[in-house]
């Protein structure tokens, strides 16, 4: 399950983003209620066969051949849709999954976001995850409030989660994400919390960084847990990334990354790149894909982008996508590798294969997702707000979309 910035529930660190129950908060519900009783009509659809408002995003991967949140959390449960009837029924959570809509269970696999404490402003971003863009975003008129206070900026509901955490058997993993993690203070605090109840021996935490931040303080502590999934955030090592992760630039990151990986290699980490391609960068992602072969590191970009709906990478036209589609194919082709299965993302022995299906699911994406060019428009408003309070230009970046974009109203 989920719990997000604002600290409303969600029955899946995927569901789709307009699919929050509006009334179930840390506030007023405790996790354990919302779980085990407000959960029950969604586990209920499910095992019914119907698919859920809020699996839009699964459903699109799978189309696309990107391994979906559905399919990793089966792989967690034994369960393989190539084998599905046998695995479901040599699977160890069978007999849970017979009880129907109801469980006596406890949250095993949480996604926790502490917040908007951010020191980046990216430009596919939300004020609901960046502190730093929701002034900006105010400044220049995008927006007119602020989002909702950080849940984790009470230190009595973080206690509650702290407590429900260490009350919780069979914790097995535990994902953070911010705003960035790093600067978020209740991030260090569930760390401590987690090391005193013993919770380091036997859980594995996971954790996303903009590589724009690095704290001794924080490393020490990781290095107690049994096992850490670190994500590095980075949608290009071209310079157009210092213009769609603002206000990063190259040189620190490639520092901050490398002490990163660094630390993740000398505690035997799962270390992963974590992209969300945009019309701006799906065409400069693949030296990250060459970089995370040769150093056998996955890239996981958890979904396609959906909003800002003109920053899909479908807004791109046919004749970009084509050179787009050319030159991702051809590097698959000469890095061949069984792709044919789902793997599973955490396993680091199959990184390489990972990263190739992740990679053809993007080719797959642009071959086959609708033309939304008419979203340009929308996409130069937005770009050329940003940039009167930036004082920058994407065409420095981008000179290659200079006609494309020129014609769309830059």
């Amino acid at each position: 399950m989920r719990i997000n910035n604002a600290g409303y529930y969600e029955y899946c660190r995927w569901a789709t983003k307009d699919q929050r129950y509006s009334a179930d908060n840390i506030y007023n519900i405790t996790p354990v209620e919302f779980f085990q009783h407000h959960m029950t009509d969604v586990r209920q659809q499910l095992l019914d066969g119907e698919l859920p408002t809020g699996c839009a995003d699964c459903t699109q991967m799978e189309h696309h051949g990107k391994i979906s949140g559905r399919q990793r959390q089966l792989l967690k449960v034994g369960v393989r849709l190539e084998q599905f009837e046998k695995s479901l029924a040599s699977s160890p959570w069978v007999k849970e999954f017979a009880q129907g809509g109801t469980t006596e269970q406890m949250p095993q696999d949480w996604q926790i976001d502490l917040g908007n404490y951010c020191n980046g402003a990216c430009v596919f971003c939300t004020p609901h995850s960046s502190s730093r863009l929701a002034t900006e975003f105010k400044k220049i008129g995008i927006v007119h409030e602020t989002p909702l206070p950080n849940w984790t900026d009470d230190p009595e509901l973080v206690q509650q989660l702290v407590d429900t955490l260490t009350a919780s058997p069979h914790i097995q993993y535990l994902h953070f994400i911010g705003g960035e993690t790093l600067i978020t203070p209740a991030f260090k605090i569930i760390l401590e919390a987690l090391i005193q109840a013993g919770l380091n021996r036997t859980a594995t935490i996971g954790f996303t960084t903009n590589l724009g931040v690095w704290r001794d303080d924080i490393v020490e502590l990781l290095t107690q847990f049994q096992g850490v999934n670190l994500g590095m955030s980075v949608e290009s090592f071209e310079i157009v990334n210092d213009y769609v992760r603002y206000p990063v630039c190259l040189p620190n990151m490639f520092e901050t990354m490398e002490r990163w990986i660094a630390i993740g290699q000398q505690n035997n980490w799962l270390l992963q790149f974590r992209t969300t391609p945009t019309a701006l960068t799906v065409g400069s992602m693949l030296g990250i894909y060459e970089y995370a072969w040769h150093h056998n590191i996955a890239v996981e970009s958890c979904n396609f982008l959906n909003r800002p709906e003109f920053l899909r990478p479908a807004v791109l036209p046919g004749e970009y996508r084509q050179r787009i589609i050319t030159e991702l194919q051809d590097w698959i082709d000469k890095h061949p590798v069984d792709s044919s299965v789902v793997v599973n993302t955490r396993d680091p022995t199959v990184a390489r294969q990972q990263i190739v299906q992740d990679l053809q699911s993007y080719v797959n994406y642009l071959k086959s997702e609708a033309d939304q060019s008419w979203r340009l428009p929308d996409l130069i408003e937005y770009l050329k707000r940003l940039e009167a309070s930036r004082g920058n230009c994407v065409l420095t970046y981008l000179p290659e979309y200079e006609e494309l974009f020129r014609t769309a109203g830059y």
